[in-house]
């Protein structure tokens, strides 16, 4: 990777980093404050759960990216020589996936090894029910 890649990557970094300490996390307040009061839609509290549900993990989501966002750029002011090498192992990372994802820490096939399969097939095929 040479010095206007790193650059690139660099201007790409700072402003994902720019937009992540801008926004605000999301935040739903409960539409049922006490326990006493009951609303006249049954579907209206648990609906409010899962909307709160949903912007916690998208809290914890950016979290975990800004924190990836400044390992990267610490490591491009520490060692720019190394930015853009897989930390599993060592092979450079291609540039259109540093494009995508300027915080990638692993290669393709490194990041699939580390990811693995999720489980057991849960679809069932057409042949399993004869």
């Amino acid at each position: 990777m040479n010095a206007k890649q790193r650059e690139e990557l660099k201007q790409l970094l700072l402003a994902l980093h720019s937009e992540l300490t801008e926004k605000t996390p999301a935040k739903i307040e409960p539409n049922r404050t006490d326990d006493a009061r009951i609303g006249g839609d049954e579907d209206e509290q648990p609906l409010n759960e899962m909307m709160q549900a949903i912007a916690s993990n998208r809290n914890r989501n950016m979290d975990g990216v800004l924190a990836r966002v400044l390992k990267a750029l610490g490591k491009l002011r520490d060692d720019p020589d190394s930015f853009g090498e897989c930390e599993e192992c060592g092979d450079e990372i291609v540039l259109g996936r540093l494009r995508a994802m300027p915080y990638a820490e692993y290669c393709v096939t490194c990041q699939g090894a580390k990811d693995g399969p999720k489980g057991p097939a849960t679809r069932k095929k057409l042949t399993d029910y004869t």
